[in-house]
C-alpha cells in the first residue's frame, strides 16, 4: 500500500491478504497470519485542515469496534490506548499508523478464526466466543464503518471521534502501565484523553501525565 500511495493511488483503496509471510505489529513485532483471520490495509489523503493524522488512529479504532460489533453483538469489547481492540480483556485486534508524505497507511489485523497461543499477553479470537465472519464479508464492513467516521473526523472535528472513543475504551480509573519509547515504566490510573489523542494518566502521587505513544498494558 505504501507503494501504491507513492504511485498516486487514490484515499479508499483497500487491500485485504488471506495470509501475510511478514505481518508486523508495532515497534516491528512480528504479526501472526494464518489463513482466516483479517489482514488489510487502507489508505488515507491528508487534506488542509484535517485534525492532527496522528488521530487517524482513534477514527480506526472506533470503525473496528463497530465492525466487531456486527458480528459478536452484546460482546465484552472494548479499545485500548493506542492501537488495540480487546474481546474479555484479551487482544483482539491491532492497528498500525504508516504515513509517506500526504499518505496515512492504516493496517488493520483481526483475530477472526485464530489466535497465537503463545504471546506474553492476553489474546483471543472471535472464533473463540462464537461463529467467526469470512474475512471478505467483514473487510467490507470495516470499509464502510470506517468510510463513515472518517467522513465525521473531517466534517465534525476530533471532539466527535474522542467522544465515541472514550465511550468504547477502558473506563476511567482502569489501571493501566505503560512502557514509554525511552525504556522508562509509567503507571497509574486511566483518566482520559486530552484534545490532541493523547492518552492522561494519573499517577501515584496524583499527578497527571500526557502519554503521546507507548505499549500500554492493563494491570
Amino acid at each position: 500500500m505504501l507503494a501504491l500511495a507513492a504511485n498516486g493511488a487514490a484515499e479508499g483503496l483497500w487491500l485485504r491478504a488471506d495470509r501475510q509471510t511478514g505481518g508486523r505489529g508495532r515497534q516491528g513485532r512480528v504479526w501472526q497470519s494464518p489463513p482466516g483471520n483479517f489482514y488489510g490495509s487502507t489508505l488515507v489523503r491528508l487534506r488542509s485542515g484535517d485534525p492532527a493524522a496522528a488521530t487517524l488512529a482513534l477514527v480506526v479504532a472506533v470503525a473496528l469496534d463497530e465492525a466487531v460489533g456486527v458480528y459478536a453483538p452484546g460482546a465484552d469489547l472494548a479499545i485500548k490506548w493506542p492501537n488495540d481492540l480487546l474481546l474479555g480483556g484479551a487482544k483482539l485486534a491491532g492497528i498500525l499508523l504508516e504515513r509517506a508524505g500526504d499518505a496515512v497507511v492504516i493496517g488493520v489485523g483481526v483475530n477472526l478464526a485464530h489466535h497465537p497461543a503463545d504471546l506474553d499477553r492476553r489474546v483471543t479470537s472471535l472464533a473463540a466466543h462464537g461463529p467467526a465472519p469470512d474475512p471478505a464479508e467483514f473487510a467490507q464492513t470495516l470499509a464502510d464503518t470506517f468510510a463513515r467516521w472518517l467522513g465525521r473526523w473531517r466534517g465534525e472535528g476530533l471532539g466527535v471521534i474522542r467522544d465515541a472513543w472514550t465511550a468504547r475504551a477502558h473506563p476511567p480509573g482502569t489501571a493501566l502501565a505503560v512502557n514509554l519509547p525511552d525504556g522508562e515504566r509509567a503507571e497509574g490510573l486511566f483518566e482520559r484523553l486530552d484534545s490532541d489523542g493523547a492518552l492522561i494518566l494519573r499517577l501515584a502521587d496524583g499527578r497527571v501525565r500526557a502519554i503521546h505513544a507507548g505499549d500500554v498494558f492493563l494491570i
